[in-house]
């Protein structure tokens, strides 16, 4: 209707016509058209059902390309004929998050009889991988890698955590692994081996069936295990006894950038002796075989603090040994990840057991299972003598004054603050007081002493929080292969067997409310915060190892590295002048920034009626900010409180 002839005629006429058409075509198109409507999911991968996976699965991981920081690995599957799927782990234990390094799995091939084979990706889950096995083919032969990060500051680069240097590494199995879906990942059997470079030594908790040497093999376990024992590996390394007598020893495996950083005085080897004693005292229990700290120091491979069951997954400051008294900040990593094989491995939150990696984890109890964890990390410090009982109150000081005016706790309960490995996954935030940021850690830390003080006051000193961990996590020592989980009723029963109270609306207050007062077990401690013109010289330390400028109870920010602001406080002096982290400070009071120079200005506002000028740098922008702030400097410290018991100083004490 609208072609040929029609052509011939006046331009005009022609447009018009043609646009006429377009408008027709237009609505038929529409009327033989329904609206869109959502396409079907592709099918639901099988869920995984406590039934052993058939035949055992052949891992081997080459890690001696260092230069490259790759792991290049090959896998040898049995299989039946028909569809299966191989997972990529997702959900890592102890991450509380979707937190898999898909991004860095790569080079995917996978043969039968030394045939190529093809596999499809899910395209919803895309952890997962179809692939067809053909009639008759008995086993599948997997090569792929897995891309460490390269080189950056303080172990970290845009690729994400670098896990392997020239001089060590941290082989996390769950990086480097594929397992069939459908099965219970402790009905699955791995039997793992390892290349790396020659001279090198490594540690971890599984067993070898080989010759000491570069490369290893290990004895078959099921995935579950296998992916709760990594793996530490270097050129300079060191092994401890900590506790060597009995049937479940424990060793301390210390890798370092440089040789002469395993040096350690003897009395710093006691304390970490000290620390297996004081656990024993407290949990009543050991729930593994033997267990085995690893232990990394460095500023090349990434930071990391990860529990397991039989061993502990640890990066830390170079200088832990080697400049022991400048890094207290830095001694609690220790407790805490040990206090995790009871407290998260052998009984852990229900609804953060999965069957398998690829299921969702929640995260409704982290605030007993962080929480608790780390005030035992405090604790446990202090008794073993990594900490001195100062150095343990200052630290509770700071906590103390970050969760006494946390403007966050407005509008955010501790409660749901379980939810942000998953809402942010440890992703620089702008306004971490205001968003708050895994704050079950720390807040939960001045729970659970509000708890012990409580208990202690109502049993006037008969019981204390030390009653509940032996009851609690301290049952069937000497059981590890199994774990128990818990419930918060489960918390709450336990909590009144040992001592009577109405736990539970205590403790929901505390989770639910956004207006209780998180300081009350410091005063029933016996201690009370305060502020000081000088810091403590715990703070002194913490913010000469970080390189920072800790102004965050006065002015409300932190300088940290190339004179940029690192946090800024909502709400805070700084915030209301027009601060925002990131902020780069050019100068003060018109002289180029000087740290020194910085603190005696905001000394001086005590006693002078003056305003602070800033030249700032935002961008490629510069700008005057003038913040108006009288209060001096001041930071916490905790003051004893003589008219009430010693509570806190009891909490530190060794037990004998």
């Amino acid at each position: 209707m609208c072609a040929g002839a029609q052509m011939s005629r006046r331009k005009l006429l022609s447009l018009d016509l043609i646009a006429g058409c377009v408008a027709l075509m237009a609505g038929h198109v529409a009327s033989a058209q329904e609206a869109p409507v959502p396409q079907p999911l592709p099918p639901h991968i099988t869920a995984p059902s406590d039934t052993p996976y058939p035949g055992t699965i052949r891992l081997e991981v080459d890690a001696r390309d260092v230069t490259h920081h790759i792991f290049r690995v090959k896998e040898t599957v049995p299989v039946r004929s028909g569809a299966l799927t191989l997972l990529y782990p997702k959900w890592i234990p102890g991450n509380h998050a979707p937190s898999g390094r898909i991004d860095a799995f790569t080079g995917l091939m996978i043969k039968a009889n030394g045939t190529q084979l093809g596999w499809v990706r899910d395209t919803v889950d895309v952890f997962a991988f179809h692939v067809d096995v053909p009639d008759g083919v008995t086993r599948l032969d997997l090569e792929f890698q897995f891309l460490s990060a390269g080189t950056g500051n303080d172990g970290l680069q845009g690729g994400g955590r670098i896990v392997t240097t020239p001089d060590m590494l941290n082989l996390q199995w769950s990086s480097v692994a594929l397992y069939p879906a459908g099965h219970f990942v402790r009905q699955i059997v791995f039997e793992p081996s390892i290349q790396l470079p020659d001279g090198w030594q490594f540690a971890t908790a599984l067993e070898t069936t080989s010759a000491p040497g570069p490369s290893a093999t290990f004895k078959p376990v099921s995935f579950e295990i296998l992916v709760d024992s990594p793996v530490f590996a270097g050129r300079y390394a060191k092994r401890l006894d900590l506790g060597a007598s009995g049937s479940a020893p424990v060793r301390l495996n210390i890798f370092a950038d440089r040789a002469d950083l395993l040096a350690a005085k003897p009395e710093h080897i006691e304390a970490h002796r000290a620390l297996v004693v004081q656990a024993d005292k407290l949990f009543g229990s050991r729930h593994y075989d033997r267990y085995d700290f690893l232990l990394a120091l460095t500023d090349r491979m990434g930071r990391i603090g990860l529990e397991h069951h039989r061993s502990s997954e640890n990066a830390t400051a170079p200088t832990y040994f080697t400049e022991w008294d400048k890094n207290p900040d830095t001694r609690t990593l220790l407790p805490h990840e040990y206090t995790h094989s009871w407290n998260g491995k052998f009984r852990r939150p229900a609804d953060l057991w999965t069957a398998n990696y690829n299921v969702p984890m929640r995260n409704s109890l982290l605030w007993v299972y962080e929480g608790q964890t780390q005030y035992w990390g405090y604790v446990l410090a202090a008794r073993a003598g990594l900490l001195t009982k100062e150095q343990a109150r200052d630290a509770l000081a700071e906590t103390a004054a970050i969760y006494g005016q946390r403007p966050g706790r407005e509008w955010k309960s501790l409660q749901d603050t379980t939810n942000d490995p998953i809402v942010t996954p440890r992703r620089d935030l702008p306004w971490r007081t205001w968003q708050r940021s895994e704050d079950y850690y720390s807040e939960g830390q001045l729970l659970w002493l509000a708890v012990d003080t409580l208990i202690r006051e109502l049993s006037a000193g008969q019981k204390s929080l030390d009653d509940f961990a032996r009851v609690f996590f301290g049952i069937d020592s000497g059981k590890w292969e199994s774990s128990y989980t818990y419930e918060f009723d489960d918390v709450v029963q336990t909590l009144k067997t040992v001592q009577p109270y109405n736990w539970k609306e205590f403790l929901r207050d505390r989770l639910e409310s956004r207006t209780y007062e998180p300081l009350d077990g410091i005063s029933r401690g016996g201690y009370e915060l305060s502020y000081s013109n000088t810091p403590t010289d715990y703070t002194k330390r913490r913010e000469s190892r970080g390189k920072l400028t800790d102004l965050t109870f006065s002015l409300g920010l932190v300088v940290g590295r190339e004179n940029k602001l690192t946090d800024v406080r909502w709400g805070g002096p700084a915030y209301l002048a027009g601060l925002t982290v990131g902020t780069q400070i050019i100068a003060v009071d018109g002289k180029a920034y000087d740290s020194d120079r910085l603190k005696e200005i905001v000394k001086g506002t005590e006693t002078k009626n003056a305003i602070i000028e800033f030249l700032v740098k935002n961008g490629d922008y510069y700008s005057t900010i003038r913040v108006d702030y009288h209060g001096g400097l001041r930071y916490p410290r905790l003051e004893r409180i003589t008219s009430m018991p010693a509570r806190l100083d009891e909490i530190l004490d060794p037990r004998k």
